[in-house]
C-alpha cells in the first residue's frame, strides 16, 4: 500500500470492495426531508465513492442498491428508487472505462427497463473497471437459483458449481464489505461470496460517506490478518 498526501493507492490484496449503502432514509429524516431525497443524495455519494475506488486502483466494486425485500416499502419510495435507476442508466456512459453488471432477478422489472439494463451491460462489457449493481437482489435466492441451474443441467451440486452459477461468476469474491449506517448484519447480501470477506461497519450514513471514510475502511482492512481458515506463518 502506498500513501502520499496527494494520493492513496491499494495493492494486490484489495481488488474488490462491496458496499451495503445503508442510511439514506435516516439521513433524510434527520433533515425532515422525504426519503426519496435521501436516496437521491445516496446516488451522488455512490458516484463519488466509485470514482475514489477506481482512482485508488480497486478493480471491482459491488453496491447493494435494492433488495428483494425492499418491495415491501411504501410505493412512493419504491417508485422513486426505480426512477433513480432509470436516470442513472442514462447517465452511466459519462463514466469512462466502467463496465456495468446488474446482479439480481430482472424478470419482475418492466420490459423497457430490463432492456436498458441489458444494453448497458452489453455496451460496456469490454471496459476495465467493474461496477456490479445489485438490484432486486437476494443472496439466498441467488444460491437457490445456482443449485437449480446445476440440477436442471444434470450436474452435481458442488462449491465450484455453485460459484460458477452465481450472478457474480465474472468476478472474484469481495475482499472487503463496507456497511454504513451502523447496522451489524449482511441483510441477505452476497451470502455465499462473503464467506471470507473482511467486514467494516461505520455509523456514517451513506449520503455522508466520502473518500476520507473510504480510506478509514481500507486502512482497517490492511490491519487485518486474513487466514481463510488456516494460520499465518507467524502464528504456526
Amino acid at each position: 500500500m502506498k500513501k502520499t498526501k496527494k494520493e492513496f493507492k491499494v495493492d494486490e490484496r484489495l481488488k474488490h470492495i462491496a458496499f451495503i449503502m445503508d442510511g439514506n432514509g435516516r439521513w433524510a429524516k434527520k433533515r425532515m426531508l422525504p426519503r426519496s431525497v435521501g436516496h437521491s443524495f445516496g446516488v451522488k455519494s455512490m458516484e463519488k465513492t466509485l470514482n475514489s475506488c477506481f482512482k485508488m486502483g480497486i478493480e471491482a466494486v459491488t453496491v447493494y442498491a435494492f433488495s428483494t425485500e425492499n418491495w415491501t416499502r411504501p410505493k412512493q419510495e419504491v417508485d422513486s428508487i426505480i426512477k433513480l435507476l432509470r436516470e442513472y442508466i442514462v447517465d452511466a456512459k459519462k463514466h469512462e472505462n466502467v463496465r456495468y453488471v446488474f446482479l439480481g432477478d430482472k424478470s419482475i422489472l418492466d420490459e423497457d427497463l430490463r432492456n436498458e439494463m441489458l444494453k448497458l451491460e452489453q455496451d460496456t462489457k469490454c471496459l476495465k473497471n467493474l461496477l456490479n449493481i445489485a438490484f432486486n437482489y437476494g443472496g439466498r435466492a441467488e444460491i437457490v437459483k445456482a443449485c437449480n441451474s446445476l440440477i436442471e443441467n444434470g450436474l452435481p451440486i458442488t462449491e465450484e458449481g455453485i460459484s460458477k452459477n452465481l450472478y457474480t461468476s465474472h468476478v472474484q469474491d469481495p475482499d472487503l464489505i463496507v456497511r454504513t449506517g451502523g447496522e451489524y448484519r449482511l441483510s441477505n447480501f452476497l451470502m455465499w461470496q462473503s464467506a471470507y470477506s473482511e467486514i467494516y461497519v461505520t455509523d456514517v450514513l451513506w449520503p455522508d460517506f466520502n473518500e476520507e471514510e473510504l480510506i478509514k475502511a481500507i486502512e482497517s482492512f490492511y490491519r487485518r490478518k486474513r487466514r481463510f481458515g488456516g494460520l499465518n506463518k507467524d502464528e504456526e
